[in-house]
């Protein structure tokens, strides 16, 4: 399918349902601030394996699948019910159950190795993830199990949607809340058992956070958030177990690895939200405040670097000269004071402005995020026309009423 060897498509298909999956399933427990819990309910499927291992007396995966299913859940309802009680704090919670689940399976792990059984070999790969062990009926099962739970998802989307952001106004309309919320939690532990097999018990919860922070860095919408965080995760399984199956590596980590340099890059570089844009924004900020200091003031001396480097600014432009402003920068000055007169005035009077939707007022540019017909209800209310010609009053403030051509 992919011109590799079969065992290298099937790790790589593995990888893809895992990615998919663990996206958007994980999306619920990172937006309700319960990445932890992700953590914990992984960690706890180790005991789940060891019973089921037990109780069966054979490697199958299925029944160890099953095993991991019960455990993760019955972790997570437990640390619910912990919670609920208002004794112990949500992070306590997930601490001790956390500590309490891993600690059983690694004392049971290690007491299915005394016993000698050639059968509980591999045991050891759910705690670190073995994706080379992966079988085509292994992949299949996981892909029936992750497309159940995205149907789930698609069919409930906004029962979930609500439940999830305003869990009390999902409640006054008659949604059930609490089967809601334990649904997100077995969601939860769907994805967890699908990974643990590719990634383990460990590293599992990179799995659930890292699509949701790059979809999140690259969205504000929920609707949008939903579908890149899948095929962020997507991106991210395929790409790392094509790395680690070129390079001899283990999966799991080289997996991980990608997701968290492309939740790096998201963070650093994302239009709009990331580190980097929001720095390169604040720049040009500081540089438009320094560059309107001269406009206001260009006599004034230049005592700092940021003076020089603004006058140097504007001469290149031909807006200063070294007797004043040239003729381009009087109207750079006007345009700016026009600015600053209409911002002022929508302090004073921005709660009486009728605006069509909720638009962000931007200090440096009121009439381009505001609209012309905001600007124009400024000037009237700033001069006491309130009907708009018909009522004259005093003038508080006087606006030039000439737009002035941009200067850039």
């Amino acid at each position: 399918m992919f011109g590799l060897p079969y065992t290298d498509t099937v790790v790589v298909l593995g990888a893809l349902v895992l990615g998919v999956t663990s996206g958007v399933l994980g999306t619920f427990a990172v937006l309700r601030q319960r990445s932890l819990v992700g953590d914990a309910v992984a960690h706890s499927t180790l005991p789940g394996v060891c019973v089921a291992f037990l109780v069966a007396g054979v490697k199958d995966v299925p029944g160890l699948l099953v095993g991991a299913a019960v455990a993760g859940l019955v972790a997570a309802l437990l640390m619910v019910g912990i919670e609920r009680t208002r004794r112990i704090k949500p992070d306590t919670a997930i601490g001790v159950v956390l500590s309490g689940f891993f600690s059983l399976g690694i004392v049971l792990l290690t007491y299915i190795g005394s016993r000698q059984d050639s059968d509980q070999a591999g045991l050891g790969n759910y705690l670190f993830g073995q994706a080379a062990g992966l079988l085509e009926t292994d992949v299949v099962v996981m892909a029936a199990l992750g497309g159940t739970a995205l149907l789930v998802v698609a069919a409930l989307r906004r029962a979930l949607t609500t439940t999830l952001f305003d869990a009390s106004y999902a409640g006054s309309i008659g949604l059930p809340v609490r089967a809601l919320e334990i649904l997100m939690t077995g969601l939860l532990v769907v994805a967890v058992v699908i990974g643990v097999r590719v990634v383990g018990a460990i590293l599992m919860v990179a799995m659930l956070v890292v699509p949701t922070v790059v979809a999140r860095q690259l969205a504000d919408r929920f609707t949008f958030v939903l579908p890149l965080a899948g095929l962020t995760g997507a991106v991210v399984g395929v790409t790392g177990a094509l790395a680690a199956t070129r390079a001899a590596l283990p999966t799991g980590p080289v997996v991980v690895l990608v997701g968290f340099t492309l939740a790096v890059l998201a963070v650093l570089l994302a239009p709009g939200r990331g580190v980097a844009w929001r720095g390169a924004k604040l720049a040009a900020r500081r540089r438009r405040v320094l560059r309107d200091a001269v406009l206001v003031e260009p006599g004034a001396p230049a005592r700092t670097v940021g003076d020089r480097w603004a006058r140097a600014s504007l001469r290149r432009q031909g807006l200063l000269a070294p007797d004043g402003l040239t003729p381009a920068g009087e109207i750079a000055a006007a345009d700016l004071a026009d600015r600053r007169a209409l911002w002022s005035a929508w302090l004073e009077h921005g709660a009486s402005v009728r605006l069509p939707d909720a638009r962000e007022p931007d200090p440096t540019d009121l009439r381009g995020s505001l609209g012309d017909d905001a600007v124009e209800q400024l000037r009237r209310l700033s001069t006491g026309d309130v009907a708009a010609g018909t009522t004259q009053a005093a003038p508080v403030l006087t606006l030039p009423t000439g737009r002035h051509p941009r200067v850039r």
